[in-house]
């Protein structure tokens, strides 16, 4: 038997383990859910218990996390990112494969040589952002390769959202995935991509402000904007001579305009603790933040502050979520971040009747044989219940269908890895058209 660890039992990894378990048997393996919540680890193997086991992990507890990790063949860690690199350590010492959905830390790729010298697979961003969105990036632009096509731009975008029929609160938003990331998202260094030759930067205070208009078919309009170092990419993609190159993020039409007051008050800073009382309003978190007006309430202050209409789009979107309203907080001794994610777990709650929504979008602009060509390829999918979401399944099955690769010996790399390569996309992509997660070419007018 392969036995198959999975560290962390949260929103995104229900898909991930429903596939292992239905597919077992036939492969031979015995998985064990670890999560710091037993009840969430067993909950998640329900109807699986020959194959597969729920077990209480902390993993922040390095003697029993070495234990468990030294007693399987295959660590898949959907921890959060801060904590991977201890089990990236513990899976080298105890020469294990690993795979993790989150992006390469920078201090991996120094231990590249350590881990090919081990014999040993370290796949990461093998999810969905990143992970389908490289691997159906490098399918397209490896046939344009072999084509003879010279690439000139290359945009992607991906939105975790809600589904049209589930959208019913002004923000067009409800969480999908960890809140603390949406949250924080953009934060930890400036956005960088390359436009028309030129490099970029957009730090964070200003970048739900740079957005641009990204159209779908049969999807609809977004509002897209930078994520983190696209140039990095620029190697891994092959295109290091490429005049444009962005990677971003793509939310509801008016979504960043009023996530953008959150910004520019303070309200997503993570890295102190407010001196407010759980039985504060959500008028006194505002006022902390706001310039001292003892004339002035807090509605108006604000949108004075910010310059914002007071009865626009924006101020509307703050007044959903009852942030003028009189009610305590319910929390005290939190950072701005984590109590504004308080509010916003009620209020963009995934409810149980709720289906997500999961939109990537790809363009590719070229040149072969003199003429310019442009190519738009899109996926949308929605989720089957509160459980199986779009993102559980675009994040998960990717990484289910990765192990099935690594233990059946189809992929002979190793180190460090991230799936750019057709040993990976191409048997992974099919499978998961066979699922319905399935791309949508057009050709447009250049």
């Amino acid at each position: 038997m392969r036995r198959i660890l999975i560290l962390g039992a949260g929103r995104s990894a229900s898909s991930l383990i429903h596939y292992l378990i239905e597919h077992a048997a036939a492969q031979d393996w015995l998985v064990t859910v670890a999560d710091r919540d037993a009840t969430s680890a067993a909950r998640m193997v329900q109807g699986g218990t020959a194959v597969a086991s729920g077990v209480a992990l902390d993993a922040t507890d390095a003697e029993a996390r070495s234990k468990a990790i030294a007693d399987h063949d295959l660590i898949i860690s959907m921890l959060p990112a801060f904590m991977h690199m201890d089990v990236l350590n513990d899976c080298l010492r105890l020469k294990k494969h690993v795979i993790t959905p989150s992006y390469v830390p920078d201090a991996l790729w120094a231990m590249d040589t350590a881990f090919k010298e081990a014999g040993l697979i370290v796949l990461n961003e093998m999810g969905l952002d990143p992970g389908i969105d490289h691997m159906s990036a490098m399918r397209v632009l490896d046939r344009i390769r072999r084509e003879g096509g010279n690439m000139e731009a290359f945009e992607s975008y991906t939105g975790g959202l809600v589904a049209p029929e589930s959208d019913d609160n002004p923000w067009g938003y409800k969480f999908s995935w960890n809140p603390r990331n949406v949250i924080l998202a953009g934060q930890g260094g400036a956005a960088k991509y390359i436009r028309d030759g030129a490099t970029k930067y957009i730090p964070y205070h200003k970048l739900f402000k740079q957005t641009v208009r990204v159209d779908v078919e049969g999807l609809g309009s977004f509002d897209g904007y930078a994520n983190r170092d696209s140039l990095k990419y620029r190697s891994h993609y092959g295109l290091d001579e490429i005049p444009t190159l962005l990677r971003g993020t793509l939310r509801k039409a008016g979504y960043c305009q009023a996530w953008d007051a959150f910004v520019q008050l303070g309200c997503t800073e993570d890295g102190f603790r407010m001196e407010l009382e759980s039985n504060a309003t959500w008028g006194d978190y505002l006022d902390a933040f706001l310039p001292h007006c003892q004339e002035c309430a807090t509605r108006e202050n604000l949108a004075n502050y910010l310059g914002l209409e007071h009865h626009g789009a924006v101020m509307q979107k703050l007044d959903w979520l009852g942030l003028f309203d009189k009610r305590p907080i319910g929390v005290g001794g939190l950072s701005p971040a984590a109590t504004l994610q308080h509010l916003l777990e009620q209020k963009w709650k995934l409810e149980p009747n709720d289906k997500d929504l999961v939109v990537m979008w790809h363009r590719f602009r070229y040149k072969v044989e003199g003429l310019h060509q442009t190519i738009h390829a899109s996926l949308g999918v929605i989720g089957e219940d509160q459980v199986h979401t779009a993102m559980a399944r675009t994040v998960g099955l990717p990484i289910a269908m990765a192990c099935k690769l690594v233990l059946n010996g189809d992929v002979k790399e190793r180190g460090v890895q991230i799936p750019i390569s057709p040993v990976f996309y191409d048997p992974i992509l099919n499978e998961l058209e066979t699922l319905g997660i399935t791309f949508k070419e057009e050709e447009v007018e250049a």
